[in-house]
């Protein structure tokens, strides 16, 4: 049994990266194309949503091919980290209570590619593909 999973941990790895990132993608997608979900009306490009829309969409869509993975994913958890403190605690308080303020998601995100960043890709992967060649 524990040889098995040591064997598909790597793979694991590329996976949680990719199924993170295609959820991350889709806030931005939201925010930009109305795709699930709303559009933002009137989002600026340069307004606190529009540069969270272009994070969510730029670093989702790095970590789901698993290109600049370490540095996306830095990014992206950052970014997580600013979006709890800024849009939820902020807001609604409850620093220790995510579940109170709606923050569950970015403090997961945040953590999940704070992991990757530590991490790495995994073998499915640009990065690991690039550093063979």
């Amino acid at each position: 049994m524990n040889n098995s999973c040591t064997v598909w941990t790597p793979r694991m790895l590329s996976i949680l990266r990719i199924v993170a990132a295609y959820c991350f993608i889709w806030h931005g997608t939201s925010k930009y194309f109305g795709f699930p979900g709303k559009a933002i009306e009137g989002l600026q490009i340069f307004s606190m949503m529009g540069i969270a829309g272009l994070i969510e969409l730029v670093a989702g869509a790095l970590l789901i091919i698993g290109l600049f993975t370490r540095g996306a994913a830095f990014i992206a958890s950052g970014f997580c980290a600013a979006a709890y403190f800024i849009g939820h605690v902020a807001g609604k308080g409850m620093l220790l209570f995510p579940v109170m303020n709606g923050g569950e998601a970015a403090v997961l995100f945040c953590f999940v590619f704070l992991y990757i960043f530590f991490a790495g890709p995994g073998p499915w992967s640009v990065d690991a593909a690039r550093s063979k060649a």
